[in-house]
């Protein structure tokens, strides 16, 4: 297979070939040769020739081979920023085409911090591959998800979870350290007792938080108590505490303080709970929202 369509219009430009786009996606996000073979269904001598042309074809070096490791050159993280989205175009197209009809409505719950990431993406995609189906959006604590979901309000719930945590039917779809953070150039980390910001009982990151401190033997108290992790931000952006928080979500002028300060909390988890009896539709938007997941793990 080549990077190239066989035959064009003298003075048009050469197209990227979708298959080699994946090979190229898979290599950059696997990190190896031999993993992305396996999960494109090729040889591995096969994904080198098919990289080899690609690379040909643009007259630019894509990726750094090393013993261990492969690593993208500046060009290659720049393609692969374009090879994204041109796969995503290239699936929303077919799928326009190609999937059934679908009508009716489904309901989505989800925690904050989770939906502002992939809700914006995910519901116009899905919106534009099913016109005709109404998406409902909860936003709340995951223990009100949970229960929502189980009372048969909603058909699909995304929540937070802990390391220990076993989830009724629930699909982990992503994971990422849980980290102490506040703000930079701030006191409240070096105050006593140590002032946390927490969401409500319930949430696995308070859980965690408060049984690292527990262990480390610290003196704290839990100065803001909020249900959104936007409460947490707004108590550390205004240096009057301390919280948990997602790395992802760690920006300035907010600073991870792990290390010396504080004591490790190791990684949390995001599932994907189905109702029983969940339907096409239903399941027509779960598959984008693992979809979704699946994407941001580049972030």
């Amino acid at each position: 297979m080549t990077t190239l369509t066989e035959t064009r219009q003298p003075g048009t430009r050469p197209l990227l070939d979708v298959e080699v786009l994946r090979t190229f996606v898979a290599i950059a996000e696997s990190g190896s040769f031999t993993r992305a073979a396996r999960q494109v269904y090729r040889t591995p001598s096969a994904v080198s020739m098919q990289i080899r042309r690609l690379e040909e074809t643009l007259g630019r070096k894509l990726f750094v081979r090393e013993a261990r490791r492969v690593y993208l050159t500046p060009e290659g993280e720049m393609l692969l920023s374009y090879g994204r989205r041109l796969l995503r175009l290239n699936e929303e197209a077919i799928g326009h085409f190609l999937a059934p009809p679908l009508e009716g409505r489904v309901s989505l719950g989800t925690t904050d911090d989770v939906g502002t990431r992939v809700l914006p993406g995910l519901l116009a995609q899905f919106s534009r591959s099913y016109p005709a189906v109404q998406v409902d959006v909860a936003v709340g604590a995951s223990t009100s998800m949970v229960r929502r979901l189980e009372e048969g309000e909603l058909d699909l719930a995304l929540v937070t979870t802990g390391q220990q945590d076993v989830t009724r039917q629930g699909e982990v779809v992503h994971r990422e350290p849980l980290v102490w953070a506040g703000r930079t150039g701030g006191a409240a980390a070096r105050r006593a007792p140590l002032p946390v910001a927490l969401a409500n009982p319930g949430c696995p990151w308070r859980k965690t938080a408060l049984d690292a401190l527990d262990r480390a033997g610290m003196d704290y108290r839990v100065a803001y108590t909020c249900e959104h992790c936007a409460g947490q931000e707004a108590a550390m952006l205004a240096d009057l505490a301390v919280a948990p928080f997602p790395l992802t979500l760690v920006r300035p002028p907010l600073r991870r303080l792990d290390g010396d300060l504080l004591p490790p909390l190791g990684d949390y988890q995001v599932s994907l709970l189905r109702r029983d009896g969940l339907g096409a539709t239903g399941e027509h938007l779960a598959a984008l929202v693992v979809e979704a997941f699946r994407g941001q793990h580049a972030w």
